[in-house]
């Protein structure tokens, strides 16, 4: 299952970095072009995926929104992983007034569903590509937090942190040099979890309007432009975008079960080892 989900997610980042080089060596024609094509064309030799009610061609757009989506998710996880991680640390490891401000302001978080916290936050900040990627965000750092946190506070209570204590470690160091090692194991599963998931975020927004400006492809926008021809009989505008999310989102769970069964299974044996 990971091999799969490896050679989904490897395929799209391939398909991000050459489809812009592509477009600016001019063998594949610009995303937002599309006024000499015929509009709503379906799928032949020259369009195959055929051509949107602007007559852009809906092939280079799926192509193109691919690395809109990776840039964003990318962006979006690497901050909350930043800011997550550090914080359940800190949190778990000091407790006091620290967890507990720290939890009541993540769990204030958690309780709203993702959707709807990420629609309220792109609807206050505005569209664009970095405003998409704060809004996804402040969603999952409540999830690194509360895994984080719990591994911390287990941890710090082993006989290797009392004993680096014992002999005058601070906190600083404690925390970097013997806890994150603990902790960090289980954040790559939650990661690409969390990735398939705010793709789908990322789309709901675009569908809703929320998401990224027009001039950039985006799956989301090309599925709420697609629904008005829908029932007219035209197909392909809603097919290739959604089938694009579609393969993306299962790429990046089959890499997270993989990654999940992996981990245990290692888990399973250095018990079996010990």
């Amino acid at each position: 299952m990971a091999r799969w989900g490896v050679l989904i997610v490897v395929s799209y980042a391939l398909v991000a970095v050459l489809t812009p080089l592509l477009v600016q060596a001019g063998w594949l024609p610009d995303p937002n072009a599309g006024l000499h094509n015929p509009i709503y064309a379906p799928p032949s030799l020259q369009h195959w995926c055929g051509t949107d009610r602007l007559g852009r061609d809906v092939c280079v757009r799926t192509l193109a929104a691919s690395g809109v989506a990776l840039q964003v998710v990318v962006l979006a996880l690497v901050v909350a992983l930043l800011v997550g991680v550090p914080l359940g640390m800190v949190s778990g490891y000091l407790g006091g007034w620290v967890d507990r401000l720290l939890v009541l302001l993540m769990d204030t978080l958690y309780t709203l569903p993702v959707l709807l916290l990420s629609v309220v936050l792109a609807f206050l900040l505005g569209r664009g590509l970095p405003n998409a990627a704060a809004a996804l965000c402040v969603v999952y750092i409540p999830q690194y937090f509360r895994v984080v946190r719990n591994q911390s506070a287990q941890v710090k209570a082993e006989l290797f942190i009392e004993a680096a204590r014992s002999l005058g470690a601070g906190p600083v160091w404690i925390l970097r040099r013997y806890l994150l090692r603990n902790v960090i194991t289980s954040v790559p599963v939650l990661l690409t979890l969390n990735a398939a998931d705010a793709v789908l975020v990322l789309g709901g927004l675009g569908f809703l309007g929320l998401g990224l400006p027009e001039t950039i492809p985006e799956w989301g926008g090309d599925l709420q432009q697609a629904l008005t021809a829908l029932p007219t009989g035209i197909w392909w505008t809603a097919l290739y975008p959604g089938l694009a999310m579609f393969v993306l989102v299962l790429g990046l769970s089959f890499l997270g079960e993989g990654l999940e069964s992996w981990l245990s299974g290692n888990a399973q044996a250095g018990r079996a080892a010990s």
